[in-house]
């Protein structure tokens, strides 16, 4: 008699095929992703509405390119309340402390004296802001900028007047020269991209960058002690040559692999397959 194969692991890959991203196509990226991960597990792809109901038949749920939870903010809630109980192995890990839990990590980190655009929450501490012409005022549990609000200094008073802050994030607006992206696994760095032109975000090209810009970056990767799992760290570059965050995705990154070469595409998939793996032991 032939030996026994050992099972696949199996994957429940969430993504939202159909999120109209702006100037990105969320589908195509999971469409590849899913492509070559099948050689290595058993895999099937499904809303992030129906991620709870079908999770038990699988060893892992890969959250990927599944849209802001506040879009099915329900359904979310009852995906990570079932997740725990049952303690099912999610990737990433539910025990993210930046986006996945909303945006109060900027305030926390601007409080420990982390590189981050200057952050606060309450109309008591604007004056530990820098000075600015305009800031940008928006909610803590906003995404891909739902509810973002430039507001000149002179109007920010009334503007914040009557209004529980503590549902806000309040930011000097700040003039720098380019964004750019780092992108993670587990806590490894991959690849890095940036948009040199500030009013075209996702027009990005390929970088290479300095160990100082590692240093930086590797620095909120630490902070956030993650397991395992896909992070991107976005920071900007101040005409001052400084770097400061902007925001550490955590909970299902866009990763912009169709602006990388062939070879990094292939190499990221390996990483990926590889902490998958790791995950599951």
């Amino acid at each position: 008699m032939p030996p026994r194969s050992t099972p696949r692991p199996k994957l429940l890959y969430v993504s939202d095929l159909a999120y109209p991203a702006k100037g990105r196509r969320y589908c195509d990226e999971d469409i590849y992703l899913t492509k070559n991960l099948r050689p290595h597990f058993d895999l099937a792809i499904c809303h992030p509405e129906d991620a709870a109901s079908l999770m038990a038949n699988f060893d892992t749920v890969i959250v990927r390119n599944s849209g802001p939870v506040i879009d099915y903010p329900e359904a979310y809630a009852n995906f990570r309340t079932q997740a725990k109980r049952t303690n099912h192995r999610i990737y990433n890990p539910l025990t993210g402390k930046a986006d996945m839990a909303g945006k109060q990590y900027l305030v926390d980190l601007t409080t420990e004296g982390y590189p981050v655009i200057p952050t606060v929450d309450h109309r008591e501490d604007l004056p530990r802001l820098p000075a600015s012409a305009e800031y940008v005022v928006k909610p803590k549990a906003g995404a891909d900028s739902h509810g973002l609000e430039f507001v000149p200094h002179d109007a920010l008073p009334a503007r914040l007047n009557n209004t529980d802050t503590r549902d806000l994030l309040i930011q000097p607006k700040i003039d720098f020269e380019y964004e750019v992206s780092f992108y993670f696994v587990d806590h490894d760095f991959q690849y890095a991209l940036h948009a040199p032109d500030p009013a075209h975000r996702w027009e990005l090209t390929a970088c290479t960058p300095t160990p100082a810009d590692l240093d930086f970056a590797q620095k909120f990767i630490d902070w956030n002690t993650l397991d395992h799992g896909i992070q991107r760290v976005d920071a900007c570059r101040t005409k001052a040559g400084d770097l400061l965050l902007v925001e550490l995705e955590d909970l299902n990154p866009y990763l912009s692999l169709d602006r990388t070469s062939d070879e990094t595409r292939q190499r990221f998939v390996k990483a990926m397959t590889d902490s998958i793996r790791r995950s599951l032991t």
